[in-house]
């Protein structure tokens, strides 16, 4: 399948543990994002954001950068899960002839999950589906307890231990060890990691993507003709798919009390699409950005996505297989466990860097790059290519 769009301008504004304006953070990752891409605000004629991105409206977004007669606009989803489907939907906006140049980003503060939630669709529905009167009640109160119940059930079924969680963790924090950005960059080895405290069993600390984040990243897209002649070396969109997964529920939360095996994702009928409409396979992929609000979430998609047997995650994990000269480097940038949590932009922007050869912990000869967004779903992912 020949592309028919690429990413040719990133932007962030780096990351911070305490206050920021959201407004100000879009605007800024987007202006880097253009001046990367050698374009200016005149160019961009679509907008793709974040529904429960409470930063700006498309209006504000389009006011305060200068942007004039927009013929495109979109808010995507499901906070991560959306990350790759923010891109989606500015590939499908170029492929249809709805817009020349889109930018898609996500400025990320803590007022998406307080004030600035009231009122987004996702929130909305977290009240009605549920959450609110059964589950918070009850002391279920972040995505962890989510996550924690999940890898508990894939410890019982397939012996999965917290020593590969461990692998995990230590993979990401040695990647951000030479990342400026990181937030988390201290390297952290296996021993250390089981001496961390408890978030929620059996989930630590080092397990735990890092909380508060302050922070905006940006990407801008055009059509792959176009790309061949701006500033930057494009990174080619191979494939993006998406998944509301099997037996929807009505909220991802819930994701523990559906019927049937809750040991994979979304991830998994996202991966066929993926892959099928790409022509490619996992054995293609030379370097992986897998979103990892926890190591168990990471853990899991191994297994969704193809790279080994439901159940085998762990063992796959083990002995360095994540690290930089391993079966598989993943989240060459630290994730969400070393770096930063901007509901996986960051390894949108990670992704680019690889096609590009710029990135801090470089993997030679990376020609094509999976990029996952969060589960247990929707969920929604990219392969980036560098067109050689």
């Amino acid at each position: 399948m020949s592309a028919v769009a690429a990413i040719v301008g990133v932007g962030t504004t780096g990351y911070r543990t305490d206050g920021a304006a959201g407004p100000d953070l879009a605007y800024d990752a987007i202006g880097l994002a253009l001046a990367d891409a050698g374009l200016g605000a005149a160019d961009v004629d679509g907008v793709v954001k974040y529904s429960v991105d409470s930063s700006a409206s498309v209006e504000m977004i389009a006011a305060n950068l200068g942007l004039s007669d927009l013929g495109y606009w979109a808010e995507v989803p499901h906070g991560g899960g959306g990350s790759c489907a923010t891109v989606q939907h500015a590939v499908a906006a170029i492929a249809g002839g709805f817009a020349d140049v889109v930018v898609c980003f996500r400025a990320f503060t803590p007022s998406d999950f307080g004030e600035g939630a009231k009122h987004n669709s996702a929130t909305l529905w977290a009240r009605r589906s549920g959450v609110r009167d059964f589950m918070r009640g009850a002391g279920w109160t972040s995505m962890f307890d989510t996550f924690a119940l999940a890898c508990q059930r894939h410890m019982y079924d397939f012996g999965t231990t917290p020593e590969q969680l461990g692998a995990v963790v230590k993979a990401c924090r040695r990647h951000a060890g030479t990342n400026p950005l990181a937030l988390r960059p201290e390297p952290v080895t296996v021993e250390e990691y089981l001496e961390a405290p408890l978030v929620v069993g059996p989930l630590r600390e080092a397990d735990c993507a890092i909380l508060p984040t302050f922070g905006a990243c940006a990407v801008v897209l055009t059509s792959a003709e176009r790309a061949r002649d701006l500033r930057a070396t494009p990174a080619y969109v191979l494939a993006a798919a998406a998944s509301s997964g099997e037996r929807t529920l009505p909220y991802w939360e819930m994701h523990p009390f559906r019927r049937g095996e809750i040991t994979h994702f979304a991830s998994r009928q996202v991966a066929t699409r993926l892959f099928g409409s790409a022509g490619l396979s996992v054995d293609d992929v030379d370097v992986a950005q897998i979103y990892d609000c926890t190591s168990y979430t990471l853990l899991a998609q191994l297994e969704d996505y193809g790279f080994c047997a439901k159940g085998e995650g762990g063992p796959f994990a083990e002995h360095g297989a994540l690290e930089l000269g391993g079966r598989l480097p993943v989240n060459t940038h630290g994730g969400h466990l070393g770096e930063a949590y901007v509901h996986g932009f960051t390894h949108i922007l990670e992704a680019v860097a690889q096609i590009r050869g710029e990135s801090v912990n470089q993997v030679p000869g990376a020609d094509v790059v999976l990029v996952t967004g969060g589960a247990p779903g929707p969920s929604s992912a990219l392969l980036l290519g560098a067109g050689r």
